[in-house]
């Protein structure tokens, strides 16, 4: 990683604006500044232009906007016909914001191949003030009055920014995202903003598309209003699929 004094500063004014995405480095991919706090006017601030904080516990905040980007078209989630059957069982029941710590926290333990996480008790904090404030979200999985799976992010007009995901059943992770994409198609979102690719996602029907195509559709979604923060239990959502 290069040095971070050869990287934009974010400054202790929350409101300060963020460096062009175009000036983040492509080694490693999308680094664009560092420091400053998870206030939630900064927050907001970076992810109505794209811009994300991860980081790890013992770093200073780090602050990303990778190319290409990861994103889901609503409509065009998949599921094999395997995970489908289980979606449309009735062994798993979806609730919307029912849970959002829990969610978060779950999602904030290590996985099985991992000694740490991302997800600090910084970031938790910062979510569930968010949460509260009506622009993030939750979607549960429960199976037998338990969590077995779940997904978290933030709401900006259009758009969804998916920030983690967890299992603790089989496809549980799968059939909260499925679950997402027919609110969020529901509600009319225009993307999933999934960040940064991976096999999972991709084989979901997430597709890599360039920076331009991303910010271009970016600037139109997160203006929009007509999308309520608060989000109903819909039919469609408990609809087989």
């Amino acid at each position: 990683m290069n040095s971070l004094l050869d990287l934009p500063y974010a400054g202790a004014d929350p409101l300060t604006p963020f460096p062009p995405a175009e000036q983040a480095l492509e080694t490693p991919n999308g680094l664009l500044a560092w420091g400053g706090d998870l206030q939630p006017e900064r927050l907001l601030q970076a992810y109505r232009k794209g811009i994300f904080p991860w980081y790890s516990e013992g770093q200073p905040i780090l602050w990303w906007s990778p190319a290409p980007r990861c994103v889901l078209l609503p409509s065009r989630v998949y599921a094999s016909k395997r995970t489908r059957r289980r979606y449309n069982s009735g062994i798993y029941r979806l609730s919307i914001d029912r849970a959002f710590d829990e969610v978060i926290e779950a999602c904030a333990q290590p996985r099985e191949y991992e000694s740490s996480t991302w997800i600090s008790r910084e970031m938790i904090d910062a979510y569930c003030l968010l949460h509260r404030m009506g622009h993030a979200h939750s979607l549960e999985v429960w199976r037998d009055g338990s969590l077995a799976g779940g997904i978290y992010g933030l709401h900006l007009g259009g758009v969804f920014f998916g920030e983690s995901m967890f299992s603790r059943q089989t496809d549980a992770s799968k059939i909260a995202l499925i679950g997402l994409c027919r609110i969020l198609e529901a509600y009319g979102f225009d993307l999933l903003d999934c960040q940064v690719g991976n096999p999972h996602l991709i084989t979901m029907g997430a597709e890599d598309i360039c920076r331009p195509e991303f910010e271009s559709t970016l600037k139109v979604s997160v203006a929009r209003t007509d999308i309520p923060r608060t989000w109903a239990q819909t039919p469609k959502f408990e609809s087989r699929w």
